[in-house]
C-alpha cells in the first residue's frame, strides 16, 4: 500500500520559472511598452530629420544599394526586400506602400524617391505591384543623407544585431516641415502640413541671427503651408499665427478655379487645383451626387478632362448663374473646400513626444545641424591627423630615400627596422649598409602607421616632384586642421558655417529648383451666405400631382385641375394643385411629422412619378394627411383624431432632413388627422358622433411641438366586447371669421352659410350640440 504524503507547496504557489503578479500591473506594463513602441518606432516623426523609422530605413537601404539620383533604377521589390530583411522586420507591403508615398509628387511636397512605373495617382488608384516598378533616390534624398559616412550621426544595431543603422539622418533642410507628416499612435496623433523649403530656410537663418525671435516674427518668412497640389488657403492670418504658436489648429483650403469663356455669353468653370489629400475620382463622384440629388440646382454637369494636369469642368445650368454663387455652394457641399488640421506632435531628440510650435521645431532642427557640424568636423580632424601622420612619414622617407631603399632591400624585417631607425627630418643622409646601426628611440622614429605606409608606397611615387606635392598637401591639411579646431572652439563660427550651408541648400532647392516655387496661395475667405432656393432655380410653373397610393410627380405648366390624368391600376388622384419650381412642399403624416420637399426635385410628369415614401423617410404604416405649398408667413392648426391640437407657425415646422420634423405628438393608438391654415378668429369643431362646437381661436395655444390641448370632449361608451371605448372622435375642424359666418358645402355644387353661430358658441373642450340645419352627414366642412 502506497503511503500518501502531503505536499507542503500550496496549489497556487509559483512553479519553477513562473512569475506571479497582479493582472492590473501586468496588463499596464505590457500596454505601456506597446504604446511607447508605437509612439517612438512607428507613428511619430523625429523633429530632427522629419522621418519615421520605416522611411529612414528605406532611404538608408537605398544608399547601401548605391541608388543615387544620377544612377540606374532598381526593382522596388529588391529595395523593400532589403529594407525588410536588414532593418525593418515588418510586412513588405507596408514598406512598399511607405516607399511609394515618398515617390508621389501629389502626396509629398519634395519627393525623396524617384519612381519609374505606376506609383499611383491623384485619383486614388493604388501603385502597381513592387515587382513591376523601379526606384532610386532623388537629389533631395541625397541631401538628407549628406555626411552619413562622416560620423555625422549615431548608429545603432539593427533588429538582429548583424548590421548598423543610423538613428537619425543628417538632413540638410528641415524635412519635418518641408514634407510634413501624419500618423496615429496610442493616445496621440500627429498631422503636419508640408511647407516651402526656401521659406523654412529663411526662417532658420533669422532664428540663428535672433535666437529669441517670437513665433509671430517667423510668419514673415513662413506665411503658411505649401501643399504639393496647390490650392488657396482662406484661413484668417490670426488663426494661422495661433496654430503655429500652439502647434494645434487648422487651415481652410480651397480649390483653384478659373472661368472659361465659351462665347455667346456661355461660360464654364475649370478647376485646375484641388485640395491636398482629396482624391479626384471621389470628388467628382460627390459632385455628380449633388447634381443627381439637386442639392446644387444651378449646377448642370461635371466632367473630368484631366490629363497630366487637373482639369475638372463645372457646367452651370444657365449662363445667368453667378459664378461666385455657384462656387460658394460647391465649397459648402463638396470637398472643393476642406479643413486641414494641424497637430505638430513630434519626437524631440528622437525620444520625447511633444506638441511643438514652429519655432521649437526649427530650433530642434538647428540644434541637430550644429551637432552634425561638430561631429563631421571632429571626424574630419581625425582623418587629417591620420593623413598628416602618413605625410610626415613620406617626407622622412624622401629625405632619407637611399637609406629607406637599403632597409627595404636588405633587412629581413623592414617594418621593424624602419621603426627603429632614428631618421633625419631636415637633411638627407647617405648611409651605407655598414653605417646602419639601431639607434635608441628618439624624436626621429617612424610610427607603425608611417612604416606601413612607406612599405606600401608605389615606386612611381619616388619621383622628384612628389616631395614638393607632399609638403604642399601637408601644409594645406595643417591649415584645414587649424580651421576646424577654431570652428569647434567658437559657437559663433559654428552658426556662421550652418548659415552658409543653409544658403547653399536654398540655392539648390529654392525657386530655381523644379517645383521649388510656392504653389499654395492665400486669399480672404469670402464667407458663403445662405442662398434662397429661388436664386438657384429657374422659376417655372408646374402642377403637383400626388395619387392616393402616394405616387408624386410634377407636370410641366399649370394644367387644368379638372383634367383627367393617368394613374396606376387601382390608384387615383389625391392632391392636385398648381405650384412653381421654386416652391417648397410640406407633407403632413399621420404620425404627426412634417416632411419637406423641393418642388424642383420632383420627378417629371411623363410617367407615373415616384413614391413619396422614397423621397422622404415616411414609414409604410403612416398615411399622408395633407400636402401643400409652404408659406412661411402662415399659421397652421394641427389636431389628432383624439381631439388634441394646437396652432403652430409654418416657418417653424420646415424639416432639413429626410426624416422630417416631429410637431404633433400622438400615442400609438392615435393618428394625426387635421392640418389646416388659420384663416379667422374662431374655430369650428365637429365630432364623429355629430357634436358641433364653436370657440375662439385665442383659446388655442401656439406651440412648436407637443400634444396640444383638448378641442372637444368625447364620452366613453362600452363596445361590443364590453370594454370602454371612445364614443366618437374628431371628424373635422375649420376656422372662420365670426362676422362673416361659417360656410360649408352641401353637395351638388351648393353651399350654405350660417351667419349666427351663437347657439353653438362655447368654451374649448366642451361637448357641443347637434350641427346646424343642412350640415353634411359626412360631418366634413369640405
Amino acid at each position: 500500500m502506497t503511503e500518501l504524503v502531503d505536499d507542503p507547496t500550496p496549489p497556487d504557489a509559483p512553479q519553477q520559472g513562473e512569475i506571479l503578479e497582479p493582472l492590473r500591473r501586468a496588463i499596464g506594463e505590457r500596454y505601456l511598452t506597446y504604446a511607447l513602441s508605437t509612439i517612438m518606432h512607428r507613428a511619430l516623426p523625429d523633429a530632427r530629420d522629419g522621418l519615421k523609422p520605416v522611411h529612414r530605413r528605406i532611404l538608408y537601404a537605398m544608399s547601401r544599394l548605391r541608388l543615387s539620383s544620377t544612377g540606374g533604377f532598381l526593382k522596388s521589390a529588391k529595395i523593400s526586400g532589403d529594407t525588410m530583411g536588414d532593418f525593418h522586420p515588418h510586412g513588405d507591403a507596408a514598406i512598399y506602400d511607405a516607399m511609394a508615398r515618398l515617390a508621389q509628387d501629389f502626396a509629398v511636397r519634395y519627393p525623396l524617391v524617384d519612381g519609374q512605373g505606376n506609383f499611383g495617382n491623384i485619383d486614388g488608384d493604388n501603385p502597381a505591384a513592387s515587382r513591376y516598378t523601379e526606384a532610386r533616390m532623388t537629389f533631395i534624398a541625397e541631401a538628407m543623407l549628406e555626411g552619413l559616412a562622416e560620423d555625422a550621426v549615431d548608429f545603432r544595431d539593427n533588429y538582429d544585431g548583424r548590421l548598423q543603422e543610423p538613428s537619425v539622418l543628417p538632413a540638410t533642410f528641415p524635412n519635418i516641415l518641408a514634407n510634413g507628416s501624419s500618423g496615429i499612435a496610442v493616445g496621440m496623433a500627429t498631422n503636419i502640413p508640408p511647407h516651402n523649403i526656401a521659406e523654412l530656410i529663411d526662417a532658420c537663418i533669422h532664428l540663428i541671427k535672433s535666437p529669441n525671435a517670437g513665433d509671430d516674427t517667423l510668419l514673415q518668412y513662413v506665411p503658411g503651408p505649401d501643399f504639393p497640389t496647390g490650392g488657396v488657403i482662406v484661413e484668417p492670418p490670426e488663426n494661422i499665427a495661433q496654430a503655429y504658436r500652439t502647434g494645434r489648429g487648422s487651415f481652410r483650403l480651397r480649390a483653384t478655379y478659373e472661368i472659361e469663356d465659351l462665347g455667346r455669353g456661355q461660360w464654364q468653370i475649370v478647376v485646375t487645383e484641388i485640395p491636398y489629400q482629396v482624391q479626384k475620382s471621389k470628388l467628382i463622384e460627390k459632385i455628380a451626387e449633388l447634381i443627381q440629388t439637386k442639392k446644387v440646382p444651378i449646377l448642370a454637369d461635371v466632367r473630368d478632362e484631366s490629363a497630366e494636369d487637373i482639369r475638372v469642368i463645372l457646367e452651370p445650368k444657365s449662363k445667368n448663374v453667378d459664378p461666385d454663387l455657384l462656387m460658394g455652394l460647391m465649397y459648402r457641399n463638396s470637398d472643393l473646400e476642406v479643413r486641414f488640421s494641424l497637430n505638430m506632435n513630434v519626437l524631440i531628440d528622437g525620444v520625447t513626444p511633444k506638441v511643438c510650435s514652429m519655432k521649437e521645431v526649427l530650433r530642434a532642427f538647428l540644434d541637430h545641424r550644429r551637432d552634425v557640424l561638430g561631429r563631421r568636423a571632429r571626424h574630419r580632424m581625425a582623418k587629417i591627423d591620420h593623413r598628416l601622420e602618413v605625410l610626415d612619414g613620406f617626407i622622412i622617407a624622401f629625405l632619407n630615400l637611399d637609406r629607406v631603399i637599403d632597409i627595404i632591400r636588405y633587412d629581413d624585417d623592414p617594418k621593424a627596422a624602419l621603426m627603429r631607425e632614428d631618421w633625419d627630418k631636415e637633411h638627407p643622409r647617405a648611409l651605407d649598409e655598414k653605417d646602419y646601426v639601431t639607434p635608441a628611440a628618439g624624436a626621429g622614429e617612424l610610427t607603425e602607421v608611417q612604416s606601413e605606409a612607406i612599405l606600401n608606397m608605389r615606386l612611381r611615387s619616388l619621383r622628384k616632384l612628389e616631395e614638393i606635392e607632399l609638403t604642399r598637401e601637408r601644409d594645406a591639411l595643417r591649415a584645414e586642421h587649424d580651421g576646424l579646431a577654431e570652428l569647434l572652439a567658437s559657437e559663433e563660427l559654428q552658426w556662421k558655417k550652418i548659415t552658409e550651408q543653409l544658403r547653399e541648400t536654398k540655392k539648390q532647392f529654392g525657386k530655381n529648383y523644379a517645383g521649388g516655387a510656392r504653389r499654395t496661395r492665400f486669399a480672404e475667405a469670402g464667407e458663403v451666405e445662405d442662398v434662397p432656393i429661388e436664386a438657384m432655380i429657374d422659376r417655372e410653373p408646374i402642377t403637383v400631382v400626388c395619387s392616393q397610393m402616394g405616387w408624386i410627380r410634377a407636370m410641366t405648366g399649370h394644367i387644368d385641375l379638372a383634367r383627367e390624368l393617368k394613374f396606376k391600376d387601382g390608384d387615383g388622384p389625391r392632391f392636385v394643385f398648381h405650384a412653381e419650381t421654386t416652391d417648397r412642399l410640406l407633407a403632413f403624416g399621420s404620425n404627426g411629422r412634417f416632411y419637406t420637399l423641393s418642388a424642383a426635385n420632383l420627378p417629371g410628369g411623363r410617367g407615373m412619378g415616384e413614391p413619396l415614401r422614397l423621397m422622404v423617410d415616411l414609414p409604410n404604416e403612416v398615411e399622408i394627411v395633407d400636402l401643400f405649398i409652404h408659406d412661411p408667413e402662415r399659421r397652421l392648426l394641427v389636431a389628432s383624431d383624439a381631439g388634441n391640437g394646437f396652432v403652430c407657425a409654418e416657418k417653424e415646422i420646415v424639416a432639413q432632413t429626410r426624416g422630417g420634423k416631429q410637431v404633433l405628438n400622438v400615442k400609438d393608438d392615435e393618428r394625426a388627422r387635421i392640418c389646416i391654415p388659420v384663416q379667422g378668429d374662431h374655430v369650428a369643431v365637429v365630432s364623429e358622433n355629430g357634436k358641433f362646437l364653436v370657440f375662439s381661436i385665442e383659446e388655442m395655444p401656439e406651440l412648436t411641438r407637443g400634444k396640444g390641448v383638448r378641442l372637444q370632449k368625447y364620452n366613453m361608451a362600452r363596445g361590443r366586447q364590453g370594454a370602454l371605448e371612445l364614443d366618437g372622435g374628431l371628424a373635422d375642424v375649420t376656422t372662420f371669421n365670426w362676422d362673416e359666418g361659417l360656410q360649408w358645402e352641401m353637395g351638388g355644387g351648393k353651399t350654405r352659410t350660417e351667419s349666427d353661430l351663437s347657439p353653438w358658441l362655447g368654451k374649448r373642450a366642451g361637448i357641443g350640440k347637434r350641427p346646424p340645419h343642412g350640415f353634411p352627414k359626412s360631418y366634413k366642412f369640405k
